[in-house]
C-alpha cells in the first residue's frame, strides 16, 4: 500500500472507564476499501475501538485520522485540541455509523428516516433526498417498505433501513457495531447478506461482530481483540485458520 494513504488510521489510542483501562494503546490501520473485521471476548474493548473513530468515544492519548484528517482534534503545537461539537458533527457526517439497536425515528416513515440526513446537512433537496432513500432502500430490498413506520419492521428489517440510512450520506468509512446481535437467529442472515454485498463495493468498512463466518467470508483482515489491545491480526485464512498467538487459538475453540 505504499503511497495510500490509510482510510482510517488509529494510533496509540488509550480510554480509561474509572480505575479499568479498556484500550491500551490500541494501533490499527485499515486501508482504502478494505473490510476490517473485529472480534473477541466480551468486554475486549471492540465497541469502545469503534466509537473512537467518530468521536463518540473521546480517547484519553492517542489519535484517529480518517481519510487523512484527524478526527475531533486539530493539532495546535505539539498538542491536540478538541474539536467544538460542530465540527465534530461534520465529520461525523462522513463516517456512517450502524449500531446493534437501530436507533430509527419511531414517527418517520422508513423513506423520511433514510432521507433526514441529507436534507438535515444540507447535502440534497428533500426531493432529491427522497428519491436516492427509495435507491437506497431498494438496494437493502426494502422498496416496498418506505411508507411503514419501524415499528411495522422486523429487526432484520430496521438494520437494514439502518444500513440504508448510513449510507445516505455516501460516507467513505462506514462502521458497525454488532449489528445482528439484537437479532433473531432467522433474521442474522438478511442483515449479513446485504453487508456482504455492501463489502463487495469498494466501500471501506470496521466491523465489529461475532459473526465468524461473516468474517471468514468478507473481510480482508481480522483483528483478534483481548483485554483492550489487538492481540492478532491478519488475512481470515491465518487468523481464523491458523492462529498464532495463544489466546486467539483459546477464543477460537470455543466459537468455532
Amino acid at each position: 500500500m505504499t503511497g495510500i494513504a490509510a482510510a482510517v488510521e488509529i494510533r496509540g489510542v488509550t480510554k480509561t472507564f474509572g480505575t479499568h483501562r479498556v484500550l491500551d494503546a490500541v494501533d490499527l490501520t485499515v486501508c482504502p476499501g478494505h473490510v476490517t473485521v473485529l472480534i473477541g471476548p466480551s468486554g475486549a474493548g471492540k465497541s469502545t475501538l469503534l466509537r473512537t473513530v467518530n468521536h463518540l468515544e473521546k480517547p484519553d492519548a492517542g489519535y484517529v485520522r480518517v481519510n487523512g484528517e484527524l478526527i475531533g482534534v486539530r493539532q495546535h503545537g505539539d498538542r491536540l485540541r478538541e474539536l467544538s461539537e460542530r465540527a465534530i458533527l461534520q465529520q461525523r457526517a462522513e463516517i456512517g455509523f450502524v449500531f446493534q439497536s437501530f436507533n430509527l425515528f419511531p414517527h418517520l416513515t422508513v423513506l423520511d428516516n433514510v432521507a433526514a440526513a441529507p436534507v438535515a446537512t444540507g447535502r440534497a433537496t428533500k426531493t432529491q433526498a427522497r428519491e436516492q432513500a427509495l435507491h437506497l432502500l431498494s438496494r437493502v430490498g426494502l422498496a416496498d417498505k418506505a411508507g411503514a413506520y419501524p415499528r411495522r419492521l422486523s429487526g432484520g428489517q430496521q438494520q437494514r433501513v439502518a444500513i440504508a440510512r448510513a449510507l445516505a450520506l455516501r460516507p467513505g468509512v462506514i462502521l458497525f457495531d454488532e449489528p445482528t446481535s439484537a437479532l433473531d437467529p432467522e433474521l442474522v442472515g438478511e442483515v449479513l447478506a446485504v453487508m456482504k454485498d455492501l463489502a463487495g463495493t469498494g466501500t471501506t468498512l470496521i466491523v465489529v461482530t461475532h459473526e465468524i463466518g461473516f468474517a471468514r467470508e468478507a473481510a480482508d483482515t481480522v483483528a483478534f481483540m483481548d483485554e483492550g489491545r489487538i492481540v492478532e491480526q491478519g488475512p481470515p485464512a491465518e487468523v481464523l485458520e491458523r492462529p498464532q498467538h495463544a489466546r486467539t487459538q483459546e477464543f477460537l475453540s470455543k466459537v468455532l
